[in-house]
């Protein structure tokens, strides 16, 4: 960090029993009527801790006295502390820092985010608790004594902070400390607006049509309240049930309850009936669709959009949702997206990556024919359907290219042909399983190194459990550092904690698992050598997605990424010369990527379903 000082910064705000963020999304609560800073401490470099409580007028005058324009804010979960900065000071530093999201990509998605938990980790000192007296109370509640207590629990609370931060930044590389800002400004600084009486109509539609497709389902409601009937009425709509192991028994069973978040997911399936038997069996009264276009409702009566995502929310450093807006997992075809607009002179520019992973995969594997394929821009779905069905690539219908497709994209990371079928039923082609074993086996013929780096992989997690090292693809990309897991190009790693073999279910013989923490509660998960190149080719994936972003941010604002694109905003005046640089910017790769054949796919519209 090159700033001229390190603004370390903490608020403490007013909250009660109803109106807390464990009850309202953190935009509800910043922008809410209720909203009141207590106080803030501020802390400059390492120098000591300042607390001041005031007006909200005279907490502006003293945030102002800093040079914010050239420094690097730091906060534990900055997401807050940055947007009340914004929202309600007019202030956007030059830098912006959060401790919370450097953890999770240090220690895992799943780390304990409290700042009590990672400072007892680092042994750094002691949070306090004086934040637990200050329920239900006004600035002007607190007596002088009870306010320097809540601000000598606040000082400690930055100094902390910032003790955490140093300890922690040397170990994340630069291009992620960035990565971090871009996050956090998509959520403190929104740029988007949304369309209010699109959303509003396409409220009623979703309400009249979730009555209408309960109040035909609600003859059979006992059915569904049986899991193997439920199941069953699932895979009869082409939708696999969730499954889950059992914390009491240890075996495999329906993920069916209220705390199952596959389960949950489905409330926003394309398919409104899926939605509609969900929440019928959930008892919930609304699903999904229609919660969420409530929420933009509301916000859009707050002002802008703000894009919510949780840095390295996932094994593989993926982004994913946050604060009850999960822009990740909007249907394709939702009018929702119709709803989310580029501000005045402004175009939404959309840019995904074409078939990263597929690409990626290859390359990794070094399969040189299928990447020399990709690179010159031919059809590798022909080539894959000419491959199974015997016949010249002018000669494949529409049909076989589907299957073609979707194996040269579901293939690669050693899918079984059950899985196979129950996944292609989902499109709607049916397929006896013997024909779609044949396919497994022409596209592991066809592809053999790709074959080749699901054997290394399972050898590399075998080097990992004795802590040695082991080769694992194309070489000088990844390092397989025992205990340490698989380093990643940009430093960071891949880990697989506690990774052990156990006897499998189902006669399975033994197998791998490794933990992960939801809550307080440890899950083993199987993993095998498809499963870890899966892992990695999402990871180097993500690993150029952010790069992408951090060059397309240089000219223009970032407002979005939802898997493998990118959305940004351009003026008006210049969309073609912008959707140009973005597309060049989407097929850049970094230095240890040579030769791995990136494409995209690019738009713009005044919305982002347009693109």
């Amino acid at each position: 960090m090159q700033a001229a000082q390190v603004i370390t910064i903490d608020f403490e705000t007013y909250y009660d029993k109803t109106y807390s963020l464990s009850k309202l999304t953190t935009e509800e609560y910043i922008r809410h009527p209720d909203f009141e800073v207590i106080g803030v401490s501020v802390q400059i470099d390492d120098g000591s801790p300042v607390w001041f409580s005031g007006t909200m007028a005279n907490t502006k005058k003293f945030l102002h006295q800093f040079d914010w324009g050239n420094a690097t804010a730091v906060a534990h979960n900055a997401m807050f502390d940055m947007a009340i900065l914004n929202w309600h000071f007019d202030i956007r530093p030059k830098r912006i820092v959060d401790t919370l999201s450097i953890a999770r990509a240090l220690h895992g998605a799943n780390v304990s985010g409290s700042l009590a938990a990672l400072v007892q980790q680092y042994k750094l000192g002691e949070k306090g608790t004086e934040v637990l007296n200050a329920l239900g109370k006004r600035r002007l509640d607190f007596n002088a004594e009870e306010l320097a207590r809540y601000g000598s629990y606040c000082d400690n609370d930055t100094a902390l902070t910032y003790k955490l931060m140093r300890e922690m930044i040397q170990r994340l590389p630069l291009v992620e400390l960035k990565l971090i800002d871009l996050t956090i400004r998509m959520f403190t600084e929104p740029k988007l607006v949304l369309d209010t009486e699109l959303l509003t109509a396409h409220l009623v539609g979703v309400k009249q049509k979730k009555e209408e497709l309960m109040a035909a389902i609600s003859e059979d409601i006992d059915s569904i309240m049986s899991n193997p009937q439920l199941a069953n009425v699932l895979t009869k709509l082409g939708v696999e049930p969730p499954m889950k192991v059992s914390l009491t028994t240890g075996k495999p069973t329906y993920a069916f309850a209220k705390t199952d978040e596959k389960f949950k997911a489905l409330l926003e399936h394309e398919n409104p009936v899926v939605q509609a038997i969900v929440a019928a069996r959930l008892g919930v009264k609304s699903t999904l669709e229609e919660t969420r276009t409530q929420r933009f409702i509301d916000i859009a009566g707050r002002g802008a959009l703000p894009i919510p995502l949780r840095y390295y929310a996932a094994h593989t450093g993926r982004w994913g949702g946050d604060d009850k807006v999960n822009m990740q997992n909007l249907p394709r075809n939702s009018p929702l997206k119709n709803a989310i607009c580029a501000p005045p002179g402004y175009m939404f520019v959309d840019s995904d990556s074409s078939q990263i992973e597929a690409r990626t995969l290859a390359w990794l594997a070094e399969q040189n024919d299928l990447v020399d394929a990709f690179d010159n821009g031919e059809d590798v779905y022909k080539q894959m359907a000419s491959k199974i069905y015997g016949k010249p690539e002018q000669d494949i219908t529409k049909e076989e290219r589907f299957v073609g497709k979707w194996t040269i994209l579901g293939c690669g990371y050693g899918l079984g042909a059950t899985k196979y079928k129950e996944q292609l039923r989902v499109y709607g082609v049916t397929m006896e399983l013997a024909e779609c074993q044949r396919i497994i086996d022409v596209y592991r013929r066809t592809y053999p190194r790709i074959t080749e780096l699901w054997r290394e992989a399972s050898n590399a997690l075998e080097a990992i459990m004795d802590n040695e090292s082991a080769p694992l693809g194309r070489a000088g990309v990844l390092v397989v550092e025992g205990e340490d897991g698989i380093q990643l190009p940009n430093g960071l790693h891949i880990k697989y904690p506690n990774l052990r073999k156990v006897n499998g279910d189902g006669g399975r013989g033994a197998e791998l698992v490794y933990d992960t923490k939801r809550g307080k509660t440890i899950i083993p998960n199987r993993i095998y050598g498809g499963k870890v190149v899966e892992n990695i080719c999402q990871a180097l994936a993500r690993i150029i997605i952010g790069m992408q972003m951090i060059m397309v941010a240089k000219k223009y604002p970032v407002v979005m990424t939802v898997h493998d694109a990118i959305g940004c905003l351009v003026p008006e005046y210049e969309v073609e010369e912008g959707l140009a640089f973005v597309e060049a910017c989407m097929r850049s790769r970094p230095v240890w990527a040579r030769g791995l054949p990136l494409n995209c796919e690019a738009g713009f519209s005044k919305t982002y379903g347009g693109c």
